[in-house]
């Protein structure tokens, strides 16, 4: 085991280590205060740190205001965090002059652990990252065993799922685990050449036995930035393999992005690479010959979250060949919709015509696809990608797609909107995959 990976593996959203960093944040501000009380002092403490708010709110106007840097609001948690951050930070450099060599090394290190408290502070209310690893793009899961696909008939193609369902033909073993497994797999990207981090891979109890059954097969693309962790649908999912005899997707989570601070658009491009050749081709190709997956494109399913979600429609739409069900939480209501300029320039060439031809609602409009099932979620507390959503989402019932729209109460477009939507997709998605009973059965 490499040395770095019980620091990389670290908690880094939860207590105990935000309960430490908060104390000794407050710790290094009480300190950073007290000095002499004079008027010239209060005035000094006073300056530093309202030059801190004011660089924050300034950072806050340009790139959320402005700039639009991440196409969505940040919240008032995110904002109290950095603000406070920029305040502390402000008083300990005014703590660098004319005094001693000590409280100076001090404020020094205090800005350090300022930022540090503020980014942890920022994470744990975003939820999203919840290892350092995971924090700093670094994958910490270890490669997972995978249980062999069913051997090919003597026609070379593998049986058809039984013309019964799983629901009503799947008997749980006594050895039934409790919970999934997951894991990583390096996916060759044979046709594509595109360069992906390990794929995040999650197996339910009903695939870890032996004799195990064909399952459904569900593709999972994360946000950006982002990373393909694996931990928040085997949360999802095994909720309701628990209430199904373990019985659930196996999950592939790819990467779409590569590089997390680079959108590709799920598009193949010069400047970013084939990520839809590697996502239609290498991805869907490798998970039906290494996973134990029912054959029948029926039962496969096409998810995503923010950026994913775009991707999920958007691919569902272009390819009815592979994906039958679309799962899209919170999606971008078209690619690169937070940085259109850019995208028109490094993906299109500054071809208008072109970017259109690729969003959503643009391809939805173009072919019919009656025997598809498509489920658009976003919290009720994120009224821009809301807007977005149901747009995308009636050109999908215009499509012939069945559809079903939800709105998370009392979600945003971070944490909340991800579980949420996760939850509440699995629960429509199980019966059209055959792993639960249909509402009027």
């Amino acid at each position: 085991m490499n040395w770095l990976d019980p620091l990389l593996k670290l908690d880094i959203a939860n207590p105990p280590v935000t309960t430490i960093a908060w104390v000794l944040s407050l710790g290094a501000v009480i300190f950073l205060l007290a000095r002499r009380p004079s008027p010239r002092w209060l005035i000094t403490a006073t300056v530093g740190i309202s030059a801190g708010l004011l660089m924050s709110a300034l950072t806050w106007f340009l790139t959320v205001r402005v700039f639009n840097l991440f196409g969505v609001g940040l919240g008032t948690v995110t904002y109290v965090w950095f603000g406070a951050a920029c305040a502390a930070s402000g008083l300990a450099l005014v703590n660098l002059w004319k005094t001693k060599p000590l409280r100076r090394s001090l404020a020094a290190a205090s800005v350090l652990l300022f930022a540090a408290t503020g980014a942890l502070g920022i994470n744990a209310s975003f939820g999203l990252d919840r290892t350092l690893g995971a924090l700093l793009g670094i994958n910490t899961l270890p490669q997972i065993a995978l249980t062999p696909p069913e051997t090919p008939s003597a026609g070379g193609l593998r049986p058809n799922p039984a013309a019964r369902p799983l629901w009503q033909t799947w008997t749980p073993p006594a050895d039934l685990p409790a919970t999934g497994s997951t894991g990583s797999q390096v996916i060759p990207n044979t046709l594509s050449g595109f360069t992906s981090r390990p794929a995040g891979i999650y197996l339910p109890p009903a695939a870890l036995v032996p004799n195990a059954p064909a399952l459904p097969l569900v593709i999972l693309l994360m946000g950006q930035p982002g990373n393909p962790d694996p931990e928040y649908v085997a949360t999802s999912l095994d909720k309701e393999a628990a209430r199904h005899g373990g019985l659930a997707p196996i999950v592939v989570v790819a990467d779409q992005l590569g590089d997390p601070t680079i959108d590709p658009l799920c598009l193949d491009s010069a400047k970013f690479g084939n990520a839809e050749t590697f996502l239609t081709r290498d991805v869907v190709n490798w998970a039906s010959a290494n996973l134990n997956v029912i054959q029948d494109h029926r039962y496969w399913t096409i998810a995503g979250y923010s950026n994913g979600g775009q991707c999920a429609i958007s691919l569902a739409a272009k390819h009815p060949d592979i994906w039958s069900n679309v799962l899209d939480i919170s999606g971008e209501a078209f690619p690169g919709s937070e940085i259109t300029a850019q995208s028109l320039s490094d993906v299109f060439n500054g071809n208008q015509a072109a970017y259109d031809a690729e969003k959503p609602v643009t391809l939805l409009s173009a072919h019919r696809l009656p025997g598809d099932f498509a489920i658009f979620t976003v919290g009720s507390l994120d009224p821009g990608i809301a807007a977005g959503q149901r747009t995308v989402a009636a050109a999908a019932e215009n499509a012939g797609i069945t559809t079903i729209y939800h709105e998370i109460p009392n979600a945003d477009h971070l944490v909340s909107a991800l579980a949420g939507g996760l939850d509440f997709g699995f629960d429509a998605l199980f019966p059209r995959l055959g792993l639960a009973a249909p509402p009027h059965a």
